[in-house]
């Protein structure tokens, strides 16, 4: 009688001892270990609060539980950390919109190396506390103007209101704080790492909800499955335009040192569908969000009277997520932060390149060094970057069509905009792993 061996487990040990290359494993724990740091204060209410209250009204508020998602749940819950990544997100499109128009920044930025790049890292956390400090007064007099039943009755006012702007301001310090050392010791962008747990955070809550709608109308049922189905080819479409690119193939000359003979193979510079990844998508977001929060304010209470008030309630109508106004002026976005990150990524300047290349003696097929190669480079990466930001505002439109044509609206909130932060993400996180797992590819090919 044959003997039973118990499987191989070499792959397991393989897969385990790869994880400690690079120190992959303390990073991917402190990734973890930072968003269960960000989860735990997102549950954290500001003094003074009735979070049931507050809940039941920001039920009846499509823009509330809008940014709610993007806040892992802190806004509803009224955190100390209830403006979330938001404000260092602001700040970050607007100084690097300032580092174009702006020469000293722009020195800064490309010419001043590492220190230079530390000063602006230095002049964005600055920024964050001004936007965070404005965006929790802006909140704070939502709360005494439209939400005054979230507020405890034998509550101070004045203590109440300065203590939470100082409290919201220093909650969002200490997100940046968060986000920046995922991205430096962790996995990943350390604040789109935190949008993603926010709406992965969500999922549970819409899904209950899309269930109890279903259960109660069954005409529905097959409308959902058909919802699923688009969302599902929407995440495969996200998959394929995120991994797409255009290779531009490189022909490098041969060298000689000493006896041996150098280069001569030839490469390829990949040229993405989608340069900029997730980063237009949430760029598009952090610039709605802001002038639709203070419209927010106008649209109830006192501000309502008068000429002021009625203007502000007809913007607020043209500017509902799920209105035309605002989906067209989201694609619209979209389509230009596309455009804008494609030209300010380094590593994708058309000049630089063909400098690049002319110095070291290579060359793209049937192109002449120098300009010519720098106007070609320029004329593909248009033509990709003007696919991928039209596919990416497309897109991103689609699941919002679908609910509206379905009739199930419960699953709005998971939009294109969750799904390709979501995908994105989650890709680029594995790309990342995929990165720290090399020397241990480059070692064991060496040792062959």
């Amino acid at each position: 009688m044959q003997q039973y061996t118990p499987p191989n487990n070499q792959n397991l040990q393989a897969m385990l001892s790869n994880l400690n290359i690079a120190g992959l494993k303390n990073k991917i724990i402190f990734t973890f270990a930072m968003i269960l740091v960000f989860r735990f204060c997102a549950q954290l209410p500001l003094f003074g609060i009735d979070a049931t209250n507050f809940a039941n009204l920001a039920a009846t508020n499509n823009l509330i539980g809008f940014l709610d998602m993007f806040s892992g749940g802190a806004l509803g819950n009224v955190s100390i950390i209830a403006l979330g990544i938001g404000p260092y997100i602001t700040a970050s499109i607007i100084m690097q919109l300032l580092a174009v128009v702006i020469p000293k920044l722009e020195q800064l930025q490309k010419e001043e190396g590492e220190a230079g790049r530390r000063k602006l890292s230095q002049y964005t956390r600055v920024f964050t506390i001004v936007i965070a400090a404005l965006q929790a007064i802006v909140f704070v007099v939502y709360l005494l103007k439209t939400a005054r039943a979230a507020i405890m009755p034998d509550v101070s006012i004045p203590a109440f209101a300065i203590g939470s702007v100082v409290i919201m301001t220093a909650g969002s310090a200490f997100t940046m704080w968060l986000a920046e050392l995922m991205t430096e010791r962790g996995i990943g962008n350390g604040a789109s790492m935190l949008i993603f747990c926010g709406i992965i955070s969500k999922i549970p809550f819409y899904a209950s909800q899309t269930a109890t709608l279903v259960r109660g109308n069954s005409s529905l049922q097959p409308m959902l499955a058909l919802l699923l189905l688009i969302f599902f080819i929407i995440m495969v479409a996200i998959v394929i335009m995120h991994e797409a690119a255009r290779k531009v193939i490189i022909i490098n000359p041969r060298r000689q040192v000493g006896n041996k003979i150098y280069g001569g193979s030839n490469t390829y510079i990949p040229f993405k569908l989608n340069p900029g990844g997730v980063m237009p998508i949430i760029f598009a977001i952090a610039i709605l969000l802001f002038p639709t929060t203070i419209i927010q304010i106008f649209t109830s209470g006192s501000f309502q009277e008068g000429p002021l008030g009625e203007f502000m309630l007809h913007l607020a109508h043209a500017l509902n997520p799920s209105g035309f106004i605002y989906n067209a002026v989201y694609f619209v976005l979209i389509v230009a932060l596309t455009f804008f990150y494609a030209s300010i990524i380094p590593n994708l300047q058309p000049k630089e390149i063909a400098n690049n290349l002319k110095k070291y003696g290579s060359s793209i097929p049937g192109i002449k060094p120098g300009k010519p190669t720098a106007e070609a480079l320029d004329r593909i990466l248009s033509k990709t970057t003007f696919i991928g930001a039209f596919a990416l505002g497309i897109i991103a439109l689609c699941p919002a069509i679908a609910c509206s044509v379905t009739g199930i609206t419960t699953l709005h909130g998971i939009g294109a905009t969750s799904l390709i932060i979501m995908v994105g993400v989650a890709l680029d996180f594995l790309n990342q792993v995929r990165t720290n797992l090399l020397p241990k590819n480059y070692e064991s090919f060496l040792k062959q």
